[in-house]
């Protein structure tokens, strides 16, 4: 399980693609990284593989693959990183287990001040588990919905976020991995 409260971001230094699938080498600057580890890459919970003292790999299972863009990412291409969160550890963001519901599309970034306001497309099948300030995941990053409009969302960026995440580099028609809120999905669940 992550927080959303992402520690660092990273650089993809290889991509391996075989008969067997996709592999990715991720830089970090992590105290150590352990084989079986899992690590939230953009949002994606991913498990170490093999590593180094400042690179790690990780295999995107087909199902990977489909359900998000990092079947696309290359050489030189920016991720966010997040540590599973240990069981002592502060929960600072909200529930997040790295298991990516679908991609969204950047619509808009408009600096505000000093924020930033950038909105979203959604799928139109994840439209019903979001609400107005509510959790949402994107990228790995938690974040509140500020508003929230018919297949949209619009989220406020404070400069720290911005600045220590991969949401700067971000442009309309960018593609950001989603996680709505799993309390949604299990209250729905439960009224069924």
């Amino acid at each position: 399980m992550f927080t959303g409260i992402v520690e660092t971001t990273s650089e993809v230094l290889g991509v391996d693609e075989s008969d067997e699938g996709r592999r990715l080498r991720l830089r970090h600057d992590f105290d150590t990284v352990e084989h079986g580890q899992s690590i939230s890459v953009s949002g994606v919970c991913l498990t170490v593989e093999d590593f180094g003292d400042d690179w790690f790999e990780v295999f995107l299972a087909s199902e990977t693959v489909a359900k998000t863009y990092l079947g696309d990412v290359g050489v030189g291409d920016a991720v966010n990183l997040e540590r599973a969160m240990p069981a002592d550890g502060r929960f600072d963001g909200h529930i997040v287990q790295g298991h990516v519901d679908g991609v969204a599309t950047v619509e808009s970034v408009e600096r505000v001040g000093d924020d930033w306001a950038f909105t979203f497309s959604l799928p139109p099948e994840l439209d019903r588990y979001v609400v107005s300030k509510g959790s949402i995941a994107l990228d790995g990053i938690s974040l509140t919905i500020a508003e929230r409009t018919d297949g949209e969302i619009t989220v406020a960026i404070i400069p720290t976020t911005y600045d220590e995440t991969t949401l700067s580099a971000k442009e309309p028609g960018d593609p950001v991995h989603v996680e709505v809120d799993v309390v949604a999905k299990y209250v729905e669940r439960l009224a069924e």
